[in-house]
């Protein structure tokens, strides 16, 4: 029954997307955040929806009524040039080439996704709903797992999206306390009590996923990320303690299971996971050392990376009777020791382009009667879901997460709707008067 439900729905997103193809954009951030067809049971599971998604959407590419020029920006820019040096970086790569050929085309299908849906969402209506899409296929998961971490008293890990890249624990902790602010904006522009209602429940409940998923680096994220939204939220003061008492209480309904390995935090010398963490990013900094324009490419995992760069300590005899592959476990790493110095650049660069367009959007859409209650607020949350990716992916692979490039879509997709808002309307001039004379 799930399976036909869900074969319905997508049935009838495919239809819509032929009559308004920026609904393929919102089934696309559906399909690639949500995995829904992960969660069925029977036939359904083995459907390639994500690639019909993108058939589907080429299609009506061309047909469609409303569409905007790619915005050329210094985000844009430098993204692109992002993903051009990652290609540059595969031709030079360590690892086996068909390893570096799939990473490579998965990377690309994300970015390219996300060019079209910078090209079909126009209109401020279109962008909310795709912020609407992309916060509750993944806070979907922050109800759930909320609910479950209170009825099992926390004593089990909350996991995320099965098959996708927040499928883990700690990823699905990193996707949480990144949709959490949008949550907030989500509550702050409904305008029925009931939804405010749910909403609030639904903040709460994800608060609790986000500590039940028992991730380290998510208690760093999910604490940073609460002192920026208590900042930036419309109310300061009064949401800041709100955020305070529930962390509070649902940090102090945490077994005692929960409060060790938080403990643990302040003793890695003594923890075998955040010795080999550092043990990892020793190897992709010697990487890149050596080969500092292009790093060791996609898949630095590859034990090829390994026998040329890692430390040989006691981690080294561990790792080679193993002969297993250990990612990088932090964004920054990765990007470093997959695309050097120069990848890196990129990659610190685009983010901290989109939090200072943020800034420039939210000020410039304050002065926007229409605007003024929603796109501030907007960036502001963007910002806030920012710090949650900078701390929460300091301690995971989340490179190529496509989550943070939304935001960097909401921020282009603003500033357009922004300038398009801004312009003063043409004046009618009545022909019989006199040239230049007002109607």
């Amino acid at each position: 029954m799930r399976d036909l439900a869900l074969v319905g729905l997508f049935a009838f997103m495919m239809i819509m997307t032929l009559r308004k193809p920026v609904f393929g954009t919102y089934t696309w951030a559906w399909v690639s955040l949500m995995n829904p067809h992960q969660l069925c049971y029977g036939f359904a599971v083995s459907l390639p929806f994500a690639m019909l998604t993108v058939l589907v959407t080429l299609v009506a590419f061309p047909m469609a009524k409303t569409r905007q020029p790619f915005p050329v920006t210094s985000i844009t820019i430098v993204w692109l040039l992002m993903v051009f040096w990652m290609g540059v970086t595969s031709l030079f790569a360590m690892a086996p080439t068909d390893w570096v050929q799939e990473r490579w085309v998965f990377v690309m299908k994300i970015q390219f996704m996300m060019l079209i849906t910078l090209l079909l969402v126009v209109e401020k209506q279109q962008l909310f709903v795709l912020v609407v899409v992309v916060t509750l296929s993944i806070a979907f998961f922050g109800v759930k797992g909320g609910l479950f971490t209170l009825l099992t008293g926390g004593g089990n890990r909350v996991s995320g999206p099965p098959g996708g890249m927040l499928g883990g624990n700690n990823e699905a902790a990193v996707g949480l306390v990144m949709v959490t602010p949008f949550l907030y904006w989500m509550r702050m522009q409904a305008t029925v009590k009931w939804q405010r209602m749910a909403l609030t429940v639904a903040i709460v409940l994800t608060v609790f996923a986000i500590l039940g998923t028992q991730s380290r680096g998510a208690l760093l994220a999910v604490l940073a990320m609460s002192l920026f939204l208590g900042l930036k939220s419309r109310y300061p003061v009064r949401f800041t303690f709100a955020l305070v008492v529930v962390l509070a209480l649902a940090i102090a309904f945490m077994p005692d299971s929960w409060t060790s390995r938080m403990e643990t935090i302040g003793t890695y010398q003594e923890d075998t996971s955040a010795q080999s963490r550092l043990w990892v990013w020793n190897t992709l900094w010697n990487a890149a050392v050596d080969r500092p324009f292009v790093g060791a490419g996609f898949c630095a995992e590859a034990i090829e990376v390994y026998i040329k760069y890692a430390p040989r300590d006691d981690r080294w005899s561990a790792f080679s009777s193993l002969q297993t592959t250990w990612v990088a476990h932090s964004i920054y790493f990765q990007m470093l020791g997959e695309h050097g110095f120069v990848g890196f650049g990129l990659f610190i660069t685009l983010w901290a382009l989109v939090w200072r367009r943020a800034s420039q959007v939210a000020k410039a859409a304050s002065k926007v009667p229409d605007l003024a209650d929603s796109i501030p607020l907007l960036m502001s949350m963007t910002q806030v879901s920012l710090i949650g990716y900078a701390v929460g992916g300091a301690f995971l692979s989340l490179a190529y997460l496509d989550l943070p490039l939304y935001l960097m879509a909401y921020v282009l997709l603003s500033e357009n709707i922004v300038k398009r808002a801004s312009k003063p309307a043409p004046q009618r001039v009545n022909a019989l008067s006199p040239a230049g004379a007002p109607a």
